[in-house]
């Protein structure tokens, strides 16, 4: 071992006494058991050399001129360093009284004169011992108390802190009259980005933007978890951003003593544009966009639980919005939260209690006038509601993820009731089935498929899989693979709501799809120039790449006319029909509307030509 690294691991011993030789004294015995020894002859200096040199213990004769021994122990145990310094007193008074004083003042531990020279080495040890053992045991609550209060990946409060702190600011708010704002942020499909990166990048990313709130949020006054000693202060102190991490990618930026909403809205707005910029993780720059819910005290919520779970309605309604933004609550949130936590629990119950029941809408070949297949649409008939729209519990049962199961049930009621017309002995015809985004990304989706095909034994070209544009884009090299798979199996695959999703044509031509959809807007949309134009457009997209194409939400002649005139492969509507139950889709399979769209195509030309 060098000299320099020996001499680091000496122990360093302050010995502050007025008699040169009783310091002499003492340097010899602490240098025989090994420790480096610093003198100082009196209290003042004794304090320049305990900042000077941060020794380990400091031996310390109490009768000194001037500045008094206790006194100059006083003051370092002020000093940040010497709170827990171990500091041994010399004294030459024995009584009680002295003895006490001398532990009022801060000693560790006191001799009394004449000092046993032959022991003090020892002692001193002892000291150091108990000392060390004493500050590890510190360090290991101070570990203990961050892991408690503060999240190790981001360094930031975490959620006992965040909820502690938060109690602490409404305390004053109340009691100052003042406002408070709680903002609520979660990340928009974070999920997705962080199964696509990797968790390691995932967490480096979630690194990253703790350290833009903290950025963006210094300048007003960014505070951290404040210990119960603390509180006190705390109550008087100005006001103060608290920024935690609740878990996830959830975060929380509270705001105390907010004068007006505008700061609110500036303190978002800024937010917003930090946390949008991309974050450049090695070969990856990904944009991750927060949604932010924010609740104001005492309008919103007089107690923590109520003003945090008005925040995080509100975010959900800013994510369901269009994300990237920022939304304050109010009552009307509230009300359509509880709606939905009570459909939520209804639909739960409907799937066991059979109130569920699937009808059919035809679709129309167009040159041949045929019923060629059906598209299978889930309806709920609530006991005490009525007919649920599933406009309404579609996008609750996605939310929540019971769209998985209710999906699951559809393809089984699908296959029995195929079944059943198989039966009557109808000629073969495709039913057309909805894939949820959520049912979609589950990896497993072709091996469920599969699965069902040969659990039910229908026949794999009986089914067509309809799937949103915005699913199949979100992660298209990886779905590209996943739709071959499903298209391995014999399905159909369409692709639904087309036009909304705005498709890449390179991905498209890669896709292994059978069917476009057009969307039921644009369809809606044929009086119009625009709407006429964006028909036109998938028609043309659609006989480029060779696919059937299919138009829904046909409701008049006029509707009618401009699909036949211009190709469309397939026709759904109210105009044909209403979605049927399962025991009337026969008698449709029996009819033929090739006279009905001859004769609509005629009324229309000859309409044009009259005017």
């Amino acid at each position: 071992m060098g000299n320099s690294e020996s001499s680091r691991n000496r122990a360093k011993i302050l010995v502050v006494d007025d008699d040169q030789n009783v310091r002499l004294l003492t340097r010899q015995c602490l240098e025989a058991e090994g420790m480096e020894v610093i003198e100082a002859a009196n209290g003042v200096e004794a304090i320049d050399q305990f900042v000077r040199e941060r020794p380990d213990l400091v031996f310390l004769d109490v009768e000194m001129p001037g500045m008094t021994g206790l006194e100059a122990c006083r003051r370092i145990r002020k000093l940040p360093q010497g709170e827990s310094i171990p500091i041994m007193i010399v004294t030459g008074s024995d009584d009680r009284h002295s003895i006490d004083q001398g532990f009022e003042a801060g000693a560790t531990q006191y001799k009394t004169k004449p000092v046993n020279w032959s022991l003090l080495g020892r002692d001193v040890q002892y000291m150091l011992r108990a000392s060390n053992a004493f500050n590890s045991l510190k360090r290991q609550e101070d570990r203990l108390r961050y892991l408690a209060y503060y999240d190790p990946l981001t360094s930031l409060p975490n959620r006992r802190s965040f909820n502690e702190q938060l109690n602490r600011i409404l305390k004053r708010a109340q009691r100052h009259s003042c406002s408070a704002a709680l903002m609520f942020i979660d990340l928009d499909h974070f999920k997705r980005i962080n199964d696509s990166i990797g968790h390691a990048r995932g967490d480096r990313l979630l690194v990253e933007i703790a350290k833009r709130l903290t950025n963006e949020l210094r300048e007003d006054d960014v505070v951290n978890y404040l210990s119960e000693n603390d509180a006190e202060k705390d109550a008087e102190a100005g006001a103060a951003t608290e920024i935690a991490r609740l878990g996830g990618d959830e975060f929380t930026v509270v705001l105390s003593d907010v004068d007006d909403i505008d700061h609110i809205k500036n303190v978002a707005r800024r937010i917003l544009l930090s946390l949008s910029e991309p974050i450049a993780l090695q070969s990856h720059n990904p944009v991750v966009t927060p949604s932010i819910g924010i609740a104001i005290y005492p309008q919103d919520g007089t107690d923590a639980d109520t003003l945090v779970r008005n925040a995080d309605t509100a975010m959900y309604v800013a994510k369901a919005e269009g994300r990237a933004c920022y939304r304050f609550y109010n009552e009307d949130m509230n009300a359509r939260a509880v709606e939905q936590l009570k459909m939520e629990e209804e639909l739960r119950d409907a799937m066991r209690n059979d109130e569920l029941e699937l009808r059919y809408q035809p679709q129309i070949n167009t040159k041949t006038g045929e019923v060629v297949s059906m598209e299978a649409l889930v309806r709920w008939k609530h006991p005490e509601r009525g007919m649920v729209s599933p406009v309404d519990f579609i996008p609750v049962a996605e939310s929540t993820g019971q769209i998985i199961e209710l999906g699951e049930w559809v393809m089984d009621e699908v296959a029995r009731n195929c079944l059943y017309w198989d039966k009557l002995g109808l000629k073969p015809f495709r039913v057309c089935v909805n894939i949820s985004p959520l049912q979609f990304n589950q990896r497993n989706l072709p091996d469920r498929i599969e699965a069902f095909l040969a659990r039910s034994g229908l026949a794999a070209d009986r089914l067509e899989l309809e799937l949103t544009e915005s699913a199949i884009m979100t992660d298209a090299e990886t779905n590209i693979a996943r739709l071959r798979q499903l298209k391995d199996l014999g399905v159909d695959l369409a692709v639904d709501d087309f036009g909304t999703g705005y498709s890449s044509l390179s991905y498209l031509k890669r896709f292994p799809i059978d069917t476009l959809k057009i969307d039921q807007s644009f369809v809606s949309d044929l009086d119009t120039t625009d709407g006429a134009a964006i028909v036109d457009a998938i028609l043309a997209l659609a006989k480029t790449l060779n696919l059937r194409v299919i138009a829904e939400g046909i409701e008049n002649e006029h509707h009618l006319s401009y699909l036949v005139r211009n190709e469309c492969d397939l026709l759904q509507g109210f105009y044909f029909s209403r979605p049927l139950y399962p025991e009337d889709v026969p008698s449709m399979l029996e009819q033929n509307f090739s006279q009905q769209i001859g004769k609509v195509v005629e009324n229309q030309l000859k309409k044009v030509v009259d005017n």
